[in-house]
């Protein structure tokens, strides 16, 4: 009941956390049962109907029920400690925000039990394929909803506590990196939400009470789907891979001993991203020929920038580092080099003759997973074994933890590599069979083999949760020597955070305090 009832941000965070591990297995199972669909070509393992309810919802899970509220998990954790408050700005707020989760999960799932099945018009749900599936797609289009108000609500209350509920000598210029990306997050989901609900709105009224807003024979516009869904989802990708980065950007400079290099500059891009986030959304529309080409070109180079410079900054950290290779490390230098690639070859795709060749093919999947799983799900798992000792007070096992990050590395190269070439060879997105003599099979079965490699990774990670559960909590306040105020209390922290507070006077409070108590002992 104290669980149920909670409006303590760690708790609701821990909450936030295994909901959405949860959601990212049942994705995998489906994304498995894709794979295991597309190993072979003419496969009959999945009827066509089947194939694309599940690849709807791998989709949805893994972008509506996992990566998108799992940030809301660390930022409810970390962000009230990172700044010093005792607590989010609104508890009972914070509260109803996760307990929308579950009945919009249970809603997108219970198409599985209706007639015509769950979802299948893909997560982009694109008219007129949407307009015309069963009642899934309207327990989907709801479901979508109440996640949409979960994240405004919650974003709007992260502003709020960093905005009015900084500790004493904590200024914006002194944040952590990861509360100023969970920041531009929130600010990302606060103005582009509304519009996603607003497209939503639309497309339940066209099903149900005979609206026109996508059906060009009642003077509507199927492209008009396409420009609302995306003025939301482009800058929903940097939703799903800002906070990432903010995680990165704290375990880098703890484990190469040196501070982030350009903090300000990666403030700065931080905001650029968030900027320009809402400049590009066209570009996945070049085809049409619906859009202004130039314009939405240059804007997709130019949002390349702030990234890069990111990605300089990151390298300007470990250069010449007392480098620490653990388990966070390793799984944050996997980011890094992954989501370098997905990042470049998103690029190409911004330039409009070689998006027409590439478009709806199989290279726009690997840029995606590339951004959204060697990026994100890299950034997660960095996260959950950097700060499993502060959540836990429990420290996860390092050997395990190098076999997870070598078994996942490998299988997520394997997987979605080979995506590559099968786009340049031109295999197109969303089929749920090809032909035998197309060439694509041995490509596609190594795919399958990398995503069940992926799939056999996990063990070891679960296994060495199961340890440490079974270990008494007993690690130290700061057991790597962080840099940040959530290594200024007990592990786990209680109720009310803190019992004390360094001084802060720069954006590492405790580096600062710990060489302080040096200066002191070597007078």
């Amino acid at each position: 009941m104290d669980w149920l009832t909670t409006v303590d941000h760690k708790k609701l965070g821990i909450l936030y956390l295994w909901f959405t591990l949860f959601f990212f297995a049942v994705g995998g199972i489906f994304a498995l049962l894709v794979r295991t669909q597309l190993a072979v070509g003419e496969n009959t393992f999945l009827a066509n109907d089947a194939y694309n309810q599940i690849f709807t919802m791998h989709a949805s899970s893994m972008l509506f029920l996992f990566i998108i509220p799992i940030w809301a998990g660390f930022g409810n954790y970390f962000v009230p400690l990172h700044i010093g408050a005792m607590d989010m700005a609104f508890p009972r707020i914070n509260a109803l925000s996760f307990w929308m989760l579950p009945p919009a999960a249970i809603l997108m799932f219970a198409g599985f039990l209706v007639d015509g099945g769950a979802a299948a018009g893909g997560w982009t749900a694109y008219t007129p394929l949407s307009r015309q599936a069963g009642m899934g797609m309207d327990l989907w289009i709801l479901a979508v909803l109440l996640l949409g108000m979960s994240s405004t609500i919650g974003a709007a209350n992260f502003l709020v506590t960093m905005f009015r509920m900084r500790a004493p000598g904590m200024t914006m210029f002194r944040m952590p990196i990861f509360s100023w990306t969970m920041l531009v997050t929130a600010l990302l989901q606060l103005l582009a939400t509304p519009v996603l609900a607003a497209a939503l709105a639309m497309l339940f009224i066209d099903r149900n009470y005979g609206g026109a807003f996508f059906d060009p024979n009642g003077g509507g516009n199927v492209v008009l789907w396409q420009n609302v869904f995306w003025f939301y989802s482009h800058p929903a990708v940097y939703i799903m891979i800002l906070p990432g980065m903010g995680i990165i950007s704290e375990i880098l400079p703890v484990f190469s001993r040196k501070p982030l290099f350009g903090y300000k500059a990666f403030v700065f891009a931080t905001m650029g991203i968030g900027a320009l986030g809402f400049s590009v959304w066209a570009h996945h529309m070049f085809t049409t020929g619906a859009v202004l080409l130039p314009f939405f070109g240059i804007m997709t180079f130019m949002i390349g920038v702030p990234t890069g410079v990111k990605i300089f900054n990151w390298l300007g950290t470990v250069w010449g580092g007392s480098i620490s290779f653990k388990s966070p490390m390793l799984w944050g230098l996997g980011f890094v080099s992954m989501f370098l690639i997905g990042g470049l070859n998103g690029t190409f795709s911004a330039a409009v003759p070689v998006d027409f060749a590439l478009h709806d093919t199989y290279f726009v999947v690997a840029h995606i997973h590339y951004v959204l799983f060697g990026g994100s799900v890299m950034a997660v798992f960095a996260g959950l074994y950097y700060w499993f000792p502060k959540i836990w007070g429990r420290m996860l096992d390092e050997r395990l933890g190098q076999l997870h990050f070598v078994l996942g590395f490998i299988g997520f190269n394997l997987t979605f590599f080979p995506m590559h070439l099968l786009g340049l060879d031109g295999m197109p997105r969303r089929i749920a069979t090809y032909a035998n003599d197309t060439g694509w099979e041995p490509m596609n079965l190594l795919s399958t083999i990398g995503a069940f490699l992926i799939a056999v990774s996990m063990i070891p990670f679960i296994i060495n949760v199961v340890l440490a559960f079974r270990r008494p909590p007993d690690q130290p306040n700061d057991p790597w020597e962080g840099n940040t105020l959530e290594w200024a209390t007990t592990s786990p922290p209680p109720v009310h955070n803190f019992d004390s507070l360094p001084p802060i006077k720069s954006e590492r409070p405790l580096f600062d305090a710990r060489q302080e108590n040096k200066d002191t002992e070597t007078n």
